[in-house]
């Protein structure tokens, strides 16, 4: 039996079935201690989120040093979807470690980073054959795809989207559309991008096809006005927006950019950094839409943040880089491809299908908390990766400062929250899919309450 916060008369039996445990303030003394040190010992761009000090974590719990114990729906900015310390990938790794952590694989090779290919290869949604190459991080994925879409068509151009994020190196922070704090300084960035934009329901009064058909138009229409089709060599896009606040594109968009590609020679490249490995209800939310890409990129949850990203691609485009290409001391190392199999376990063996189930009870929990606050003025997503966006009641305008407020008081009562959108205005959920309905209950109250006092 699960109950709701606030809502079940047998106060004792939620009481006892809590599972957040506050014991001081938060942050608590020794969390502060650690936070002054920090101050002196790092740059002031590493700021905190929260200043609470981490000392474990299990499943959709962490607790910090000073003994307070939260429900995260942070789960490491998307990269726990296994849940924290998952006893599979965690024996899988101390087991790599005893036999080797390192040898560089195009030096000396080993079986299990090509079986690990093999398995993604078979997973991917792409039809005919598929090959991979790993990487470290999500923007490494993101870099090598742009150079070996270039290096398949010999093109230099790139299109990207309004609300993008691929990451902070180079050509991926070139490709990121928030400029604070992600590119304000860091400029000159990569030549030839350009950008296009995403289809946001929001702005066509909830009408998706709409949002769709208008992005589509405006794009084609960049070919007479901002660069010529034939010297693109790819249109890269993330099927769910993650830091962009979590916006669903229509399929039939996706769709239109299949064709435009097809028609034009490009290569098509779906991000799937954050919402692939499960988030959506499906292994990658590509499989929702039924488009395929070119290339298709994974990483955080993939090896449940252990350094490792993939880039998947059919044959044909992957094989055109010319050898040692593209590559690396440190991609796909040992222990983290041993998590990545360990993960990959974890999802055949059901938590797929629990996936799909926590994001029907969160869309049901989050359609209600938007029914109840005039401030949220859209609850979206697709599976467990949920958002809700808030607006000023008066000027209609982004609020970014009652999000901020509603992180805090969350924190307070013992929930981890995490913002998105261009604007800063969205909640956005990642908690680990191991989460118990009794947790998310739980979680979902403190959210109520949150909402409430910053109302």
């Amino acid at each position: 039996m699960h109950h709701i916060q606030g809502v079940n008369t047998m106060d004792q039996t939620v009481t006892d079935s809590r599972s957040v445990n506050l014991v001081t303030e938060v942050p608590g003394p020794k969390s502060r201690a650690i936070v002054e040190r920090h101050e002196a010992a790092l740059p002031l761009c590493m700021s905190l989120h929260l200043p609470i000090m981490v000392d474990h974590t299990s499943g959709a719990l962490l607790t910090d040093v000073d003994g307070n114990t939260f429900i995260d729906w942070a789960g490491g900015v998307g990269c726990l979807n296994v849940g924290h310390v998952n006893e599979r990938v965690r024996d899988a790794i101390i087991e790599q470690t005893k036999r080797f952590t390192h040898t560089d694989y195009t030096v000396l090779p080993y079986e299990t980073y090509v079986r690990l290919a093999e398995r993604l290869n078979a997973l991917a949604p792409m039809s005919g054959p598929v090959k991979t190459a790993f990487f470290n991080t999500g923007a490494e994925a993101v870099e090598n795809s742009i150079k070996i879409a270039k290096a398949a068509t010999g093109r230099a151009g790139v299109i990207c989207f309004d609300g993008a994020f691929h990451g902070r190196s180079l050509m991926a922070m070139s490709l990121t559309s928030k400029t604070h704090p992600y590119k304000a300084g860091f400029g000159p960035f990569a030549a030839e991008v350009y950008r296009a934009p995403y289809p946001n329901a929001v702005e066509f009064g909830g009408d998706a096809e709409a949002a769709g058909a208008a992005a589509l138009e405006r794009l084609r229409g960049m070919f007479n006005t901002h660069v010529a089709a034939e010297t693109v060599a790819a249109i890269i896009i993330e099927p769910v927006q993650g830091e962009g606040g979590f916006l669903v594109p229509p399929a039939s968009f996706l769709a239109g950019l299949r064709e435009i590609a097809d028609e034009h020679g490009m290569v098509l490249i779906f991000d799937e950094v954050q919402s692939g490995m499960g988030r959506t209800g499906t292994l990658w939310a590509t499989e929702q839409f039924g488009v395929e890409p070119d290339l298709l990129l994974s990483a955080k949850s993939i090896a449940m943040g252990m350094p490792l990203s993939a880039v998947m691609g059919k044959a044909a485009i992957m094989d055109r880089v010319p050898d040692s290409g593209i590559g690396g001391t440190y991609p796909g190392n040992p222990v983290a491809i041993e998590a990545a199999h360990a993960v990959l376990d974890e999802m055949e063996g059901g938590l797929l299908a629990r996936s799909v189930e926590l994001g029907e009870l969160l869309k049901r929990h989050f359609d209600a908390l938007a029914d109840e606050d005039p401030g949220i003025t859209d609850s979206r997503g697709l599976g467990p990766m949920r958002a809700l966006e808030l607006r000023n009641t008066i000027t209609c305008m982004p609020d970014s400062d009652r999000v901020g407020r509603v992180i805090h008081e969350a924190s307070q009562r013992g929930l981890i929250l995490l913002r998105a959108g261009v604007n800063g205005n969205v909640i956005r959920v990642l908690v680990p899919l191991v989460i118990t309905d009794a947790q998310v209950e739980e979680s979902v109250g403190i959210l109520r309450e949150a909402l409430a006092a910053t109302r």
